[in-house]
């Protein structure tokens, strides 16, 4: 749960901020007397990156604001200056997603009564974004943290909210999303690896291999997705598995060319005795339950990509700015300023996609899965060209290290 002294913070920097609003824009150049002149492309353009959450200030709640303005903070001291270090040196920051966990962001859609902060995917959407804007592989873990988490809350009975979510909202424990095989990607419903009921015994005995997870050898728990009954979506189900229940092991950590700042690794289980309290949901819901922790799971990574993409909007704006070509910032030139009007055009049409399939996920519409999904295709593909224009503006030193593009 957010603390109160963290609220407290909110409020001295959201009055300091809106005292302040005027004189950011002054020194923005963009003109704050009464005028109907709408500022030029230009004149926006050379806004710095904390001004760029006031285009959807209108559209958000004061809370939203204030949980805004928390993760903005926290990403501006606690990621950007190490992001880059920690992805050259594949470094899993753990003890910094504890520091957000302290702020609320380990359990955000969680109740409070096990420590979480009991908010909605859209105020979830916003401060992700928020987190992203410092370090997406950081933040993509965290995404991935919190659904474990509301899976265990949403499906789990209340003696295992009550066992398993304590200790995880806090982050004391790192979870870990287990769907994924090296036969079965997109086709999840193939999966292979098994969960047999042990004779005379109500534990489980789980065999197989997962691929691709994040936080794998390095996360305490694991939700696994196993085939208890026949093949297709109905005879899978849901399983905690504790990284130190014998017959459980991991892969190589995988050699990426990105978030190397986050472990990942396959999941190998080799007779692993899971007792039945363990089985989140009952047999056969398994499918069902991977699929709706996924809804809000492509909310979370084209929300991540949207913080990446205005990042890079932000970081290409300030560039332009200041590099001179033909004795004028290459910012003056028409070119520039119609790449930056398309770049800002695709990260504010990504945000309200985002934000649409977040409010239906809310809401429990028909038509959230749906949603999501259009979200998520439509995020991280634009903003994917969004980061590579913004790369392309700085020319030849969009690719050097020395450039945080």
């Amino acid at each position: 749960m957010i603390s109160s002294s963290a609220a407290a913070r909110l409020v001295r920097r959201i009055s300091l901020k809106r005292g302040s609003g005027a004189a950011c824009l002054s020194s923005c150049g963009i003109s704050t007397t009464t005028s109907s002149r709408v500022p030029s492309v230009e004149e926006a353009g050379t806004a710095q990156s904390g001004d760029s959450n006031d285009w959807n200030q209108h559209r958000l709640t004061e809370d939203q604001q204030s949980f805004q303005t928390l993760a903005s903070d926290f990403a501006r001291n606690e990621l950007i200056p190490f992001a880059a270090e920690w992805d050259e040196k594949k470094h899993f920051p753990v003890d910094v997603l504890r520091s957000a966990a302290n702020l609320g962001f380990g359990g955000i859609f969680c109740g409070h009564d096990v420590g979480g902060s009991g908010l909605t995917r859209a105020d979830g959407a916003i401060i992700f974004e928020a987190l992203a804007y410092g370090d997406i592989g950081t933040t993509a873990y965290l995404t991935i943290h919190n659904m474990c988490c509301s899976i265990i809350d949403r499906f789990g009975t209340e003696e295992q909210r009550q066992t398993w979510l304590p200790g995880l909202t806090c982050m004391d424990r790192l979870s870990s999303y287990c769907l994924t095989e090296p036969s079965s990607g997109s086709d999840a419903a193939s999966l292979r690896t098994t969960a047999r009921r042990d004779p005379g015994s109500t534990d489980y005995i789980l065999t197989g291999e997962k691929a691709f997870v994040s936080g794998g050898g390095s996360s305490d728990v694991y939700l696994v997705m196993a085939r208890t009954g026949a093949d297709g979506p109905k005879g899978i189900s849901c399983f905690i598995v504790e990284k130190d229940m014998p017959g459980v092991s991991f892969g190589r950590q995988e050699d990426k060319m990105g978030w190397r700042n986050q472990p990942t690794s396959a999941v190998i289980l080799e007779d692993v005795r899971v007792p039945e309290q363990n089985r989140i949901g009952a047999e056969g819901q398994g499918f069902n339950i991977a699929l709706t922790g996924l809804d809000g799971g492509r909310i979370n990574i084209g929300t991540c990509s949207v913080g990446g993409a205005q990042f890079c909007l932000d970081t290409a704006k300030e560039y332009v700015s200041t590099r001179k070509q033909f004795g004028k910032p290459i910012l003056h030139f028409q070119h520039t300023q119609f790449k930056l009007a398309d770049m800002m055009t695709s990260v504010v049409a990504s945000r309200l996609m985002v934000a649409n399939a977040a409010a239906a996920l809310d809401a429990k519409t028909p038509w959230a899965t749906p949603s999501a999904a259009m979200a998520k295709r439509f995020a991280t593909e634009t903003c994917f060209n969004v980061c590579s224009e913004a790369l392309q503006l700085h020319g030849g030193y969009g690719y050097l290290k020395d450039y945080p593009v």
